[in-house]
């Protein structure tokens, strides 16, 4: 069986540990007493004969200190801890201990007559370390306290039985490869529950379990260094070192805990790149594209990432001027890229030198060498059968319009540039939207027309040439032709016609009308100049000429002074126009030219009625506008009346709808016959007024009897109407007021009639020119001219009449002469 030393030792410490209690324990209750003595000379007793009485009160005091309790107690009995006692116990059983705080009666119990405890359980310190108890001891007795109650400490005293823990672990970390020995990588540290502050239960030393010769760590700091030198990444990555972290100082019999640290070299630039062979060699077609791929090469770098990366280049000049190399970012491998096209009837072989060097160089590995190598890249030229090319990129060809079918354009040529020269067969490619004009011989390359060509309808032909080989059509070039069609004078001038020219009223002898140019559809070249005169044969226009202003132009001059458009308002003008080409055309065309009263003061010939509507500011919409709305009130208009007439009821429905009328007449004529303007009995049955109203065109047949004869008559139309002129008008409105009033067939409505008589006759005479004489007057008109703007019509009336009237003298002497 094994003993465990310290359990062997306690008692042994608590004996002497009690010994000395004892001991500080009799000189503190002697204290204790002298204390309590001295108080009491305080309280005492004179005697008669003058001397003072002392009380002494007997010795008491506890005999006990702190006590201790091994923590993890294993076994059947409870374990001791130690013993209370007063001095003031004489060991009769009259004294009884009370034990009470933390624990008490559950983990420490004592006897009450000698005082001794007890720890009924295992304890463990990391939970908790002492306990703080109170102990009394009372008087059976008196069951009074012998001394007050005193507060003690029980402590666990610690043992070890907790192993060191790492409590972050494992742990990962890198460190550069080639690093030098004892370069710092990692630290650890492990973590005890054991009382530090009692014995090696808690002091804890490290080392490694597994690592080694690479690694090492501080057995106090935990620091884990490398411990080889020159540890290459490519050779060996990663490294799993186990740390053990052991108490006690590392003796034996402590406990120990472990923990793994994965470490990884990380990488540098320590390895220059290699071609796995120095020579290279890539088949390439001369049909491959310009810019696009056509061959791979790699360097390998044993290094990673930013360390690998290589950059190529193409060292000879032939080589670099035919292809480019770069990198592939994600492969690192050379990309060859063609610059140039290839042509294997010249040049049937290349041979590129390459080198591949790092981009991120270390300058501690410098001794090592430049970082780069480089290989040599044989690129064989392949032959293929290409199509024909044309001797050039685009042809440009000319021929004359209305040229005969069949005339000859221009030629195309191209050949085989394989060493076979293999013959070229010719096309042009059609088009389905577009007309054919031109044919080419498929074995010549000869372009002819096969329509006429109009250059005034397309100036350019755009058509392709397509060539390809006799032995394999499938290969074909195309070269875009372009065709100009040269003019030849075939279109005469033409003059527009179109535009009616005006010729104002007030024109003079010599003033110019208008300038009039003419256009031709050929090229300037047969078109620059035009000449104008009036058709050969046809006598000379007595009221208009022509002059030629020699800069493709001509003016219309005025031959008369005046023109009237009431005597006649449109000439026609035939002119013929010549241009100066080869060879010579012409055309005649007939000029419009209309007679309109212009406006004075403004150089724009515009009619008056033009002139009317532009000041007026009316604009066409407006125009539309305002007959729209005429027409819409004439539709309303139309749409009432025939309401009006299909309508059949009475328009007066009761009878006792009693209402005057009052009729008021402001015109000047009309006589007695205006008062029948508005008809009451319409009002009334509108069928009975049709067949009462009398017609006016027509005198009645019969006359009523109540009616006197000259109230009769003046029921009769205004042009029968006959007042005898002497009669006085008070006189004739009375009876007509009279045969009013005794009228029964009208309602019963009161009608005031009004009549407003102006007289007869007038001292001034009428002013009407009906009845004025025929006969021209000898007055001169000629100075209404200078009366302005507004007589403008009356002057040229007049005048015209005595230009008239001197025609006609004229012609009359003539006449009379003849």
């Amino acid at each position: 069986m094994k003993v465990n030393p310290s359990s062997c030792l306690c008692p042994v410490l608590l004996c002497l540990c009690f010994l000395e209690r004892g001991y500080e324990a009799s000189h503190h209750g002697q204290a204790k007493i002298i204390s309590r003595s001295h108080n009491a000379t305080h309280s005492h007793n004179q005697t008669k004969d003058g001397e003072t009485e002392v009380h002494h009160r007997p010795k008491r005091g506890w005999i006990w200190n702190q006590f201790f309790v091994l923590e993890e107690h294993i076994g059947p009995d409870a374990q001791y801890v130690g013993k209370l006692h007063s001095n003031s116990d004489k060991g009769d059983g009259s004294v009884r201990y009370i034990l009470s705080g933390e624990g008490a009666g559950s983990i420490f119990i004592i006897n009450e007559v000698t005082g001794d405890i007890h720890a009924t359980k295992s304890l463990d310190r990391e939970k908790k370390s002492h306990y703080v108890l109170h102990a009394q001891a009372i008087n059976l007795n008196t069951n009074k306290p012998l001394e007050p109650e005193s507060e003690f400490i029980i402590k666990v005293q610690d043992i070890n039985d907790n192993a060191p823990k790492f409590p972050n672990g494992p742990f990962v970390t890198t460190v550069p490869e080639m690093a030098e020995v004892g370069t710092s990588v990692f630290q650890v540290t492990a973590t005890d529950a054991d009382d530090p502050t009692y014995g090696n239960s808690a002091r804890v030393v490290y080392s490694v379990l597994h690592g080694q010769p690479y690694f090492s760590v501080d057995p106090k700091t935990g620091i884990i260094r490398t411990a080889l030198a020159d540890m290459d990444r490519e050779a060996r990555e990663h490294y799993s070192v186990m740390i053990q972290a052991k108490d006690m100082a590392g003796q034996v019999g402590g406990l120990s805990g472990s923990t793994t640290v994965n470490i990884t070299l990380t990488d540098i630039n320590d390895n220059p790149p290699k071609f796995p062979q120095k020579n290279y060699q890539v088949f390439v077609p001369e049909s491959a594209q310009v810019g696009k791929p056509v061959g791979k090469i790699k360097a390998n770098d044993e290094d990673i990432g930013i360390n690998a990366e290589i950059k190529y280049s193409i060292l000879n000049l032939e080589g670099a001027g035919m292809f480019s190399i770069s990198t592939d970012k994600d492969t690192r491998e050379g990309v060859i890229t063609l610059r140039k096209p290839l042509n294997y009837e010249k040049k049937k072989q290349y041979s590129l030198h390459i080198s591949a060097e790092n981009t991120h160089l270390d300058p501690r590995f410098s001794y090592l060498g430049s970082f780069k190598d480089d290989a040599t890249l044989k690129i064989t030229v392949g032959d293929v059968d290409e199509p024909p090319v044309f001797s050039m990129d685009y042809y440009i060809m000319e021929v004359y319009e209305n040229a005969r079918v069949g005339t000859e354009v221009g030629a195309v040529t191209a050949r085989d540039p394989d060493s076979k020269n293999s013959p070229v067969r010719y096309f042009i490619e059609q088009r389905e939207d577009k007309e054919v004009y031109f044919d080419i011989e498929s074995i010549s390359g000869v372009i002819r027309t096969i329509q006429l060509l109009d250059r005034e309808d397309t100036p350019w032909h755009n058509i392709t040439v397509m060539a390809t080989e006799e032995d394999n059509p499938s290969l074909q070039s195309l070269v875009p032709v372009t065709v100009q069609v040269l003019d030849v004078n075939d279109n005469p001038p033409m003059i527009n016609t179109e535009d009616e020219i005006i010729i104002c009223e007030s024109t003079r002898a010599g003033q110019v009308i208008q300038t009039i140019a003419a256009v031709d559809k050929d090229d300037f070249a047969n078109g620059k100049g035009f000449s104008f005169s009036f058709p050969g044969g046809v006598p000379a226009n007595p009221n208009f000429t022509i002059k030629d202003n020699e800069d493709s132009t001509a003016s219309i001059i005025a031959r008369r002074r005046r023109f009237h458009r009431l005597t006649q308002e449109l000439y026609e003008l035939p002119l013929v126009v010549w241009d100066d080409g080869e060879p010579v055309l012409s055309s005649t065309s007939t000029l419009t030219l209309r007679v309109c009263s212009c406006q004075r003061g403004t150089r724009l010939k515009i009619c008056q009625g033009e002139a009317f509507l532009s000041s007026a500011g009316l604009s066409t919409g407006a125009l539309i506008a305002i007959l729209l709305c005429v027409l819409i009130l004439l539709a309303i208009v139309i749409l009432f009346i025939t309401l009006r007439r299909s309508k059949k009821e009475p328009l007066i429905i009761s009878e006792e709808d009693i209402r005057e009328n009052v009729v008021t007449y402001d015109d000047e004529g009309g006589g007695e016959e205006d008062t029948e303007a508005f008809d009451i009995i319409a009002l009334r049955n509108p069928a009975a007024a049709e067949e009462l109203k009398f017609r006016r065109d027509v005198r009645p047949e019969c006359i009523r009897p109540w009616s006197s004869r000259r109230a009769a008559r003046t029921r009769l139309s205004p042009s029968s109407l006959d007042i005898d002129e002497e009669m006085d008008i008070g006189e004739f409105i009375k009876e007509r007021v009279a045969e009013a009033d005794q009228d029964t067939s009208v309602p019963p409505y009161d009608s005031l009639q009004t009549y407003a008589y102006e007289g007869q006759g007038s001292p001034v005479g009428s002013i009407s020119s009906l009845g004025s004489a025929g006969a021209h007057s000898d007055l001169n008109y000629n100075s209404l001219d200078d009366w302005g703007p507004k007589f403008e019509k009356i002057a040229e009336l007049y005048g015209e009449e005595v230009e008239t009237a001197s025609e006609s003298t004229e012609k009359a002497e003539s006449e009379k002469q003849t």
